[in-house]
C-alpha cells in the first residue's frame, strides 16, 4: 500500500476464483490514501448483472459516515485491471466524479469481462490511480504544519537542525561576513550551502562531472553573500583534481586497449 503522497494504489486479489463463486460477496481493498483522503476499492468478481461475466469495480470513501455535513471531494481516477502475460495490454478505464454523502461509491458496474489472462496463479492484479481535485471539509490526513527553528540568525527545517548545528560548530565564524538581513534570502544562501556539503560528501567513484560543476557555481553563489568558505573550496579543488585523474587514468586505460586491439587485428591479418 502507498503513503499518503501516492496517487496509485495496487491491489493484488489472491485465490480470485474463491470469491467468483459467491454472487453476493463483494471484496474490499485495504484503505489506501490519496490526496490526504482514505480511499478503498470495491469489487463484485461477478459484476451487477447475472447474464454477463463482467466485474464490477468502484472507488469508495470508506469512512463517509464519519465525515462533516455538507463534505464533498472532487476526484478523476482511473482503473487498469493489469493483464499479467508479458506483452498483452492491461484493460483501463477512467472518470472524474464528484463524491458526497448520497455517492460514495463511484465505479464502473462492468469494468471488463474477465478472462484467463488476466490471472496469474490465480491472482487478479488491479491498479487504481486516485487525484483529488478538490475537498470540501476536513481532510482525512490533515496538512501538517512545518516546523521552523532559529539556528545562529538563519531559519531552518527542524529536518536540518543537527546538519547546521554541526555545521556551525565545526566553523564557527564561517556567516560572520554574511551581509544579507532578509531572513528569506538568508535561507537560501544557507540551503544552498547545506547542498553543496552534501556534494562533496559523496565518494570519489560518486562524484560527476555535473556534480563536480554544481558543487561549483553553488560555492561561488554562498561565497559572494559573505560565508567562508576557505576549507570547502579546497576540499572542492582535491574533488576536481582526483575527478582528473580518474578521468586521466581512463582515457590511458581505453587507449591500451586500442592498442592491444590493433595488435591483434594485425596479428590476425
Amino acid at each position: 500500500m502507498g503513503n499518503e503522497g501516492d496517487k496509485k494504489f495496487t491491489w493484488v486479489i489472491k485465490n480470485f476464483s474463491s470469491f467468483s463463486s459467491y454472487r453476493s460477496e463483494s471484496v474490499y481493498s485495504d484503505i489506501f490514501v490519496a490526496g490526504r483522503c482514505k480511499w478503498r476499492l470495491l469489487v463484485n468478481p461477478e459484476g451487477c448483472n447475472p447474464y454477463d461475466d463482467y466485474l464490477s469495480l468502484y472507488l469508495v470513501v470508506p469512512n463517509h459516515e464519519f465525515l462533516t455535513s455538507g463534505w464533498r471531494r472532487h476526484a478523476k481516477f482511473s482503473f487498469a485491471i493489469v493483464n499479467q502475460n508479458p506483452g498483452e495490454v492491461s484493460h483501463l478505464r477512467e472518470s472524474q466524479y464528484l463524491f458526497d454523502q448520497k455517492n460514495h461509491t463511484i465505479g464502473f458496474d462492468s469494468m471488463c469481462r474477465l478472462n484467463r489472462e488476466f490471472l496469474l496463479n490465480n491472482e487478479l492484479k488491479i491498479v487504481a490511480e486516485v487525484d483529488v481535485l478538490e475537498v470540501v471539509g476536513n481532510l482525512d490526513i490533515p496538512v501538517e504544519t512545518t516546523k521552523i527553528v532559529d539556528v545562529n540568525g538563519f531559519q531552518v527545517l527542524a529536518s536540518q537542525v543537527e546538519s547546521v548545528n554541526t555545521l556551525f560548530k565545526k566553523h564557527p565564524n564561517i556567516a560572520s561576513n554574511v551581509r544579507a538581513k532578509n531572513p528569506q534570502l538568508r535561507t537560501t544562501y544557507l540551503n544552498f550551502l547545506l547542498s553543496l556539503t552534501e556534494i562533496l560528501c559523496k565518494s570519489h567513484e560518486e562524484l560527476s562531472n555535473s556534480d563536480l560543476a554544481d558543487a561549483y557555481s553553488s560555492l561561488t553563489y554562498v561565497t559572494k553573500a559573505g560565508f567562508k568558505l576557505d576549507w570547502l573550496g579546497k576540499a572542492l579543488k582535491e574533488a576536481g583534481e582526483t575527478r582528473i585523474q580518474d578521468i586521466e587514468e581512463e582515457l590511458n586505460g581505453l587507449t591500451q586497449k586500442r592498442a592491444d586491439m590493433d595488435a591483434l587485428l594485425k596479428f590476425l591479418r
